[in-house]
């Protein structure tokens, strides 16, 4: 249903170009969810914007390809496009409180996705926002409401239905539930769960939280320093991680059956994707680094299976 061919989307600025997503490629069936995961930093947000072509005034796409069901969205013209951003590829907004319009209600905001995409009469759009909202746990009552009437993990459901009441054919949901505390959390996720089962979505979940990919997720895709360096079933990747990186991100997730000790971290930081590392971008932080990381970027080899890996070590 989609596929990524060899994007790079760079930032520039006055000191120069900064290489945020730099020749990413993936594919994706239909009613499949995709974790996408990484260091914050990583490119997984911009990579979420170049799919919606959501891109700030800044941002250029300098190559690559994207196909939603056989088409290549990066050459349409924005008319064009906006017939299927929203009606089959929407997004669920990183930060609801931010994501909503402060003065306008949210039921109206909802509506508004529904009149610019389809030929309904308001009262029937008002009628299908009502039961979006009480489908993810929001009182329908509660359409004639303002964002700050709702709690956090309300906004972040209220946005939630927005994203689905047009139907779309794929949800990228950018940080669903970085920002809520653990009760709101998990029934954020129980509520993404059920709505995958029933409409049999197709999403792709960004996060940091290795946790929220395992208990969502079929496939995951590792990013770091803007290119994925892994990617595979959710069981391989968290069982028998291949690349570096990924152990780091694994060991680093804390075992309710192990021992009681501080788990590993990973040493350094991210690099300056403004002068990104010659070779493998990892290269200055990885345990097992050799002389060709420094020189040579690894491509991405079939490793098992369905499991790619982009490291020397293979």
């Amino acid at each position: 249903m989609l596929e990524v061919k060899g994007v790079k989307t760079y930032y520039l600025t006055d000191e120069g170009q900064v290489k945020a997503v730099d020749g990413v490629s993936f594919a994706m069936e239909r009613g499949e969810t995709l974790g996408l995961a990484g260091e914050s930093g990583c490119g997984k947000t911009t990579l979420a914007l170049t799919i919606t072509r959501l891109l700030p005034r800044n941002a250029r796409v300098i190559s690559g390809e994207i196909y939603f069901d056989g088409v290549e969205i990066l050459s349409l013209d924005e008319e064009e496009f906006r017939k299927i951003r929203w009606k089959d590829i929407s997004i669920i907004f990183q930060e609801a409180m931010n994501a909503l319009n402060p003065v306008r209600r949210v039921g109206d905001q909802i509506v508004e996705a529904i009149l610019l995409h389809e030929n309904v009469a308001r009262e029937e759009a008002v009628d299908r926002v009502m039961n979006a909202l009480e489908m993810v746990g929001i009182d329908r009552e509660r359409f004639w409401h303002y964002p700050h009437e709702f709690s956090g993990g309300m906004r972040q459901r209220a946005l939630i239905a927005m994203a689905l009441v047009c139907n779309p054919k794929l949800v990228i949901a950018d940080e669903p539930v970085t920002a809520l505390d653990v009760m709101v959390r998990a029934q954020v996720l129980k509520l993404i769960k059920e709505l995958q089962s029933k409409m049999d979505l197709s999403m792709i979940l960004i996060t940091h939280d290795l946790s929220v990919i395992a208990e969502t997720c079929d496939r995951v895709a590792i990013m770091y320093a803007g290119k994925i360096v892994e990617i595979g079933d959710v069981i391989s990747i968290f069982k028998d991680p291949k690349h570096p990186y990924t152990k780091g991100l694994v060991k680093a997730f804390p075992s309710i059956y192990g021992p009681r000790e501080l788990p590993a971290s990973i040493s350094g930081t991210p690099p300056d994707l403004l002068n990104p590392p010659s070779g493998c971008r990892f290269h200055p932080r990885c345990p097992h680094v050799m002389d060709i990381c420094k020189v040579e970027e690894p491509e991405m080899k079939r490793i098992n299976g369905k499991q790619y890996v982009a490291c020397h070590l293979y």
